[in-house]
């Protein structure tokens, strides 16, 4: 009997398959009561008890009338939902990313509902803080979970089931939730703000001539005030828009004249929205024109989306591409469907959030980590009922319950954070994004300024469309890169600490001409690892097989892995000599040598460290975005898209560390982080300059990066990767063998390892330790497993793989260790 043909108002018995949050290989069946025949349906949240105590919401994947063979079936308590909360071509698309991936459906429920969808017996409840709530209004049983909340402070939902002494408990706390009365599981609570600024106007008493001049004249005993109004009214002739700073700027008067202008009544304020994307104080407006170039790659655009479902966009730095989006984002909507614009991180999207605010106003919604577990749950029921036609946000968007998607942009799709790595499902965004568009026979645009090498393959090979835009918007122009020999700079003396004296003397000039500077160097912290210079003794992490990093900030050694940290000893643990010597540099040690350097500069830094806490972020961006630092110094996150009109000087402080990389994607990614960092600069009108120190000066990435050598770089890289036998042209499985055992783990990984050659033969390498084969406690051991793209079934061989595991995992010497996969692994 088909699942359309059952009528669940009878009185048959029926049976729902469920997917629990949980990894766990198989679905679960359970009854359904009597009178519960008629709430069933595909893609409702029933109560099950799972285990001796545990209670899950549980989702209903099928219903069927066939009790299972080999147990039997427990009753379902309670459902949760009068209307499916996800859509059938989600369970399927469930079921894509758990067979491609390798991981169990349930990790991919656990990583695709809010938390406050998937409520469990842990899951923490706590009272809204909001005094207009009446609470006369909610039942008795309401009532006392609000009361126990005001005492408690927060309930786990195991202690509402004691308390209300029943176990069908969700939908009484649904019904809270939804009115407002309780949060659940509250996160980090990041609204969106847009960027304000202050512009002056001169007060209509003082717009005649008459009034000007009696205003100058009043103004003769505070010369800094009449200097503020005289250059106002000289900006005036050419700028309907003049903010506090342009005043401050052209009069060279301070704050204080300009806020007792305001306390007098001269000048009035008013607060405008200003894009903090474009980086300089535009105002943002609706009303935008192409350039040629733009409007040539917008034709061709559509012209490929005729012939192909996914495009390749590769257009450089600053040539314009979001406008290019936002075109097509408002023809899909103009055809009645809606679009997902993915971005490879979350403050990105608290950036281009603005303008697409202003195009799609109340018709977008944003959808990332960062939001509390309430606001992902409201914009998750207001994407089913297709409130938000647009959804901007982070990778976790694919799962969103989209209805007639029409478009899907990946903006940045070379960045590997669309790579979930843990926990499980360990998904490649963009490459789900490209499923996502295949259900819903939606159009997918790939854009990256340095494209992906599989994606650019796949666009060369005819599987994509391929559209390039190769010149910057307006009159901005690719910046100049100077190569900078470290070696032969300090041999010559003109090394002062980790600054070449050309590096130095340019950023003292840019910051001269009251311009900004970006310095880039790929390590946070302070030293990144300290040794004796007596015994040699280097100071590592307990848990795991890595050096511990110096932090100045909170002067203590810490662990970027595992997050241990611990006091700076002051003489060696090994030999007892008070020999131990800074080795390397972070951003913290550049920052401290930059201002003993150039001790009149304004410094700012933007990694890991600085940016702690809910507005971390925005705050150092703001920061600079208003000129308040001449300098920021940074990690890979100064490259994500970051756009400053008044920067027209990078500075690469080491530029080797990301090319001996030890990663066969090393050269690739140092071209693309080097050509990012490097399209920061020079944005507008002002040219733009990238001074790049290095030991390898010939280095060919160098010299594609500095040559804006795309095409060079990609077939020198697809060459090699075909030579050698790595992606696109084969794919990689990897699976780590961990436990706390070194022992056991090095026995149990070569007993997998022959188990997979059994079945795959020569396509297995390893095990072998990986590059940190310690992490948490758990040694690691790696085998990677190599399968050509032709003659091959992938499903077949996946199929192998599970069968090798099942057997491995039925030995009892291999009791407690764990197998976790990794599919496209890099």
């Amino acid at each position: 009997m088909s699942q359309a043909e059952l009528l669940p108002t009878d009185r048959n018995t029926y049976f729902v398959e469920v997917i629990l949050p949980l990894a766990i290989a198989k679905n679960y069946t359970y009854r359904i009561p009597l009178e519960l025949n008629a709430k069933i349906g595909i893609g409702k949240r029933v109560i099950v008890q799972f285990g001796k105590n545990k209670i899950y919401s549980a989702l209903i994947s099928s219903i069927g009338t066939e009790a299972p063979l080999q147990y039997e079936a427990k009753y379902i308590l309670d459902i949760v939902d009068d209307d499916p909360i996800i859509f059938p071509n989600q369970l399927e698309m469930w079921n894509w990313i758990s067979e491609y991936y390798m991981c169990f459906v349930g990790d991919v429920m656990q990583a695709a509902l809010p938390a406050a969808l998937k409520m469990a017996s842990e899951t923490k409840i706590m009272a809204a803080n909001d005094p207009t709530l009446d609470r006369s209004l909610v039942t008795d049983k309401g009532y006392m979970i609000l009361e126990a909340l005001d005492l408690a402070g927060e309930l786990t939902v195991n202690d509402v089931i004691k308390i209300l002494g029943q176990k069908t408990v969700f939908p009484l706390l649904r019904s809270l939730f939804d009115k407002g009365y309780i949060l659940i599981s509250e996160e980090i609570k990041e609204r969106y703000k847009p960027k304000t600024k202050a512009f002056l106007r001169l007060a209509s008493m003082f717009n005649d001539s008459d009034g000007k001049r009696d205003l100058l004249d009043s103004l003769n005993r505070a010369p800094k005030q009449q200097d503020a109004v005289l250059a106002y009214m000289q900006l005036q002739k050419n700028k309907s828009d003049i903010s506090r700073q342009d005043v401050m700027e052209a009069s060279g008067c301070g704050t204080a004249a300009i806020t007792a202008l305001i306390d007098k009544g001269v000048f009035d304020v008013k607060e405008k929205v200003v894009n903090r994307f474009e980086g300089t104080d535009v105002l943002l407006s609706p009303d935008f024109k192409f350039s040629p170039a733009q409007q040539t790659a917008y034709d061709q655009i559509k012209a490929e989306f005729e012939l192909k479902d996914v495009v390749l966009f590769h257009g450089v730095t600053a040539s314009g591409k979001t406008q290019l989006y936002i075109r097509l984002i408002e023809e899909a909507l103009a055809q009645g469907k809606s679009a997902l614009y993915l971005l490879p991180e979350i403050a990105l999207t608290a950036q281009i959030t603005e303008r697409l605010k202003l195009h799609f106003g109340d018709k977008l919604g944003v959808y990332h980590s960062r939001f509390n577990d309430n606001e992902r749950a409201e914009v998750w029921h207001r994407v089913r009922k297709g409130e938000f036609q647009v959804v901007i946000g982070a990778r976790s968007s694919v799962f969103l319950p989209f209805f007639d998607l029409g478009l899907i942009i990946v903006d940045e799709e070379h960045e590997n954070s669309y790579k979930q790595y843990d926990p499980a499902p360990r998904y490649h965004a963009r490459d789900t994004a490209i499923y996502l568009g295949h259900q819903h026979h939606a159009k997918v645009l790939l854009g990256s300024a340095t494209p992906s090498v599989e994606s650019y393959y796949n666009a060369k090979a005819g599987k994509y469309g391929l559209v390039e835009l190769l010149e910057r918007y307006g009159d901005a122009k690719l910046p100049e890169i100077k190569i900078i020999d470290i070696a032969e700079a300090a041999r010559k003396e003109e090394m002062f600490s980790y600054f070449s004296a050309e590096l130095l003397q340019a950023i003292a000039t840019t910051v001269k001409n009251k311009e900004q500077v970006i310095l880039f160097q790929n390590r946070r912290g302070h030293t990144p690892f300290l040794q004796c210079g007596t015994c040699g003794y280097v100071a590592k992490c307990v848990n795991c097989d890595v050096s511990m990093t110096y932090h100045k900030t909170s002067n203590l050694l810490h662990c970027h892995y595992c997050g241990f940290s611990e006091e700076m000893p002051q003489t060696c643990p090994g030999c007892g000599m008070p020999n131990l010597q800074s080795k390397g540099f972070g951003t913290e040690r550049v920052e401290e040598e930059l201002e003993i350097q150039l001790p009149d500069l304004r410094i700012g830094r933007l990694d890991l460290d600085s940016t702690k806490g809910k507005h971390g972020f925005d705050r150092v961006i703001a920061a600079f975005d208003n000129q308040e630092f001449d300098v920021l110094i940074g990690t890979q996150m100064v490259t994500k898209g970051l756009d400053f009109g008044n920067v027209t000087l990078i500075g690469i402080i080491n530029a080797d560390g990301m090319i001996n990389f030890p990663d066969f994607r090393a050269y690739e990614r140092a071209f693309s982080l080097f050509s990012q960092v490097a399209g920061r600069a020079g944005r507008r009108q002002n040219p733009g300059t990238v001074i790049v120190q290095t030991y390898t000066p010939n280095h060919r990435i160098l010299e594609q990066v500095k040559e804006h050598d795309y095409n060079g770089m990609f077939i020198t890289e697809v060459t090699e990767r075909k030579n050698y036998q790595y992606p696109p042209f084969y794919r990689l499985i990897k699976l780590d063998v961990k436990n706390t055992d070194q022992d056991l783990v090095n026995d149990a990984a070569n007993r997998l390892a022959s188990l997979l050659r059994q079945q795959l033969g020569a396509r297995v390498l390893g095990p072998e330790p990986p590059l940190i084969s310690r992490v948490r406690n758990n040694f690691i051991q790696t085998i990677t497993l190599k399968i050509e793209r032709k003659n091959i079934s992938i499903s077949k061989v996946k199929d192998l793989i599970r069968q090798s595991i099942l057997h491995f995992d039925l030995d009892k010497k291999n009791k407690g260790v764990k197998i976790q996969i990794d599919v496209d692994p890099y």
